[in-house]
């Protein structure tokens, strides 16, 4: 478990978290829009929304072992790869309208986190200052 979880809590935990998932699906949906001319390429995609709400829901069940902060920690997000039909000679199925819109879509979940982040830490900030 990361120290973060511990001195900032699980809201912290959870952002961090997340942005790192958010990241990583950045970097897919890049590798394939540079991919998007390579023959028999098929596209990938990152989900971990499920899976993360899943950890921390079996964290509330009766006789669950897993805390809440490492239930987040060991949340690893799955990479699919796309099975949609191509429709080129080349047997590439990506799709540069969705990938173009995936990538927009990630940026501004991601914006929006960081802004979660700051906001977190600046409400922690103010209440360990004395008055």
């Amino acid at each position: 478990m990361r120290d973060t979880m511990n001195i900032y809590g699980n809201d912290v935990g959870l952002t961090e978290k997340t942005l790192d998932l958010l990241w990583q699906r950045q970097k897919i949906t890049q590798n394939n829009i540079a991919n998007a001319d390579t023959p028999n390429y098929k596209a990938q995609y990152l989900t971990f929304e499920d899976e993360l709400a899943s950890q921390i829901h079996a964290t509330g069940r009766k006789h669950a072992k897993m805390t809440i902060g490492r239930a987040i920690d060991q949340t690893t997000g799955t990479v699919h790869t796309s099975t949609n039909e191509s429709t080129r000679m080349d047997d590439n199925n990506v799709d540069m309208d969705q990938e173009q819109v995936d990538l927009a879509e990630t940026a501004y979940e991601y914006q929006m986190m960081v802004q979660a982040a700051t906001t977190q830490l600046k409400r922690l900030d103010s209440a360990t200052k004395i008055s």
